[in-house]
């Protein structure tokens, strides 16, 4: 597999890369990312290796991530099948500076594209569902949005599979822009998507994307036992800023389950003379079913050349009942 071996995402026609490139690391503001020479060097050998699928978010950074792209996507943008998202809150003390609604997305969409220096985004997610919003409503401004042409296609993170199926199955009945991708958390240390959102979405023609694929570094061998008892979670409430650890741990992700998991990893990875972070992405990208596209972000340009070994290992049966067993 290479990244030009594109698929198409979900039930549309348009083609994408089988593995995303994960912009959260652009930018130094939340204490842990690549400064702007290095993302633009992990930017640059992504497109550079036919790379087109390129994810990020209103929030990463600050705003900062949006930003960079911008100017690292000037005199290529259209090489770049763009995804962002809304939701979440830059303006605190605002009460409608985030949420689902309509003004909510209207509002991230206007900042965003004024951030990326475009005048359109390809792939517009909802990024994590606030309980309060009809789904009627989010989806006929996503429908407004598309036809005012500030977006091209639509996705959801995050939310609950019923409430994907109600937004779905609404906008067939409507005639609105449908959903064309899930974003979910996805990994050997979180595999609960399986049971609804994973079959949901290939039932109802949505592309699964991936984030957190290596479980926040701990399938990659970054942590061992020790970090088990150490008091370092003074990070934000959100959880993404202070050291990686401090994230990690306020994500839950430093666990013995966890562990004992990458443990297996590291074996297989041996066994074949990889890096772990290598095979744990081989695992997502054989799953079955519609494909599921992982989204890798990395901090330096090693780590991500690290990353797309992925792409190049193919795992046997054996090896993949092994860390299915895990």
């Amino acid at each position: 597999m290479a990244l030009s071996d594109y698929r198409t995402l979900g039930r549309s026609g348009l083609r994408v890369s089988p593995m995303a490139l994960g912009t959260m690391t652009f930018g130094t503001d939340w204490g842990w990312g690549a400064d702007e020479a290095e993302a633009r060097r992990i930017f640059d050998t992504y497109l550079d290796r036919g790379g087109n699928f390129v994810d990020t978010a209103n929030f990463y950074t600050g705003g900062s991530s949006e930003t960079l792209l911008g100017r690292f996507m000037a005199g290529q943008r259209d090489r770049v099948v763009l995804a962002t998202k809304y939701s979440l809150n830059l303006q605190p003390g605002d009460p409608n500076g985030g949420g689902n609604h309509r003004k909510s997305m209207v509002r991230s969409v206007e900042a965003s594209l004024k951030r990326l220096a475009t005048d359109h985004i390809d792939l517009l997610y909802l990024h994590i569902w606030d309980d309060t919003t009809p789904v009627d409503e989010v989806m006929r401004a996503f429908d407004a949005a598309e036809r005012a042409g500030k977006l091209l296609y639509v996705g959801i993170s995050d939310t609950p599979a019923w409430q994907v199926a109600r937004m779905q199955t609404l906008a067939d009945w409507r005639g609105w822009s449908p959903l064309v991708a899930l974003q979910v958390e996805y990994s050997l240390v979180q595999r609960t998507v399986e049971r609804e959102l994973v079959p949901m979405a290939d039932a109802l023609g949505l592309g699964v994307t991936a984030w957190s694929p290596l479980g926040m570094g701990v399938l990659a061998g970054k942590y061992r036992r020790d970090a088990l008892g150490a008091s370092d979670r003074d990070g934000d409430a959100v959880g993404v800023t202070g050291t990686r650890q401090q994230v990690a741990q306020s994500h839950d992700m430093l666990s013995e389950r966890n562990l004992t998991i990458a443990d297996t990893v590291r074996d297989v990875a041996q066994q074949l003379g990889r890096s772990s972070a290598q095979v744990a992405l081989a695992w997502l990208l054989q799953r079955p079913g519609c494909g599921v596209m992982p989204i890798v972000g990395a901090r330096t340009l090693a780590q991500f050349e690290d990353n797309l070994g992925a792409l190049d290992l193919r795992l046997s049966d054996a090896q993949l009942q092994q860390l299915d067993a895990a």
